[in-house]
């Protein structure tokens, strides 16, 4: 395989990474998976959640989002758990790669799994010296009732 080559199984390994490193907090390795521009932003779809403020954020480099994703890390629950699945590739270039994706959240309560959020994840990654990176995630997380998909709000893009 040549190293600049972007392939489905890498990308989805990176975004594995990602939120394992976060919700085990190894500051260090999810550091290390990020390219230095890196972006980040998070938000819920209807702007009304009575913990926005605690999950709001449009971040710009890598140091700065890794600060934000400290406290917040931290002043979440343990063992949490981050599950980024159905990856798929949105567009790329020999050296970057865009991706959407769907996450589901769990926690534990009173011994037993509870299903604390989902949403979408959207993000890109690019090829540098150091491999693969991630440049952005940008996450939205489900907020409104579910409805028939036909009486859905007409609304933009999620991203």
């Amino acid at each position: 395989m040549n190293p600049t080559e972007i392939t489905h199984a890498g990308l989805a390994d990176l975004i594995a990474k990602w939120w394992f490193y976060y919700d085990e907090w190894e500051p260090g390795v999810l550091r290390a998976l990020l390219a230095d521009d890196f972006t980040l932003s998070c938000r819920s779809d209807t702007g009304r959640t009575s913990y926005e403020e605690f999950i709001r954020c449009d971040l710009h480099g890598a140091d700065e989002a890794m600060a934000w994703k400290e406290d917040h890390r931290l002043n979440s629950p343990y063992p949490l758990r981050h599950n980024g699945s159905n990856v798929i590739i949105t567009s790329r270039s020999d050296t970057e790669v865009s991706f959407t994706s769907y996450i589901f959240v769990t926690k534990i309560l009173e011994g037993r799994p509870y299903l604390l959020s989902t949403g979408i994840t959207s993000g890109s990654a690019r090829v540098t010296l150091k491999g693969l990176l991630l440049q952005s995630i940008h996450t939205v997380l489900d907020t409104q009732d579910s409805v028939r998909y036909a009486d859905r709000p007409a609304v933009g893009s999620a991203f």
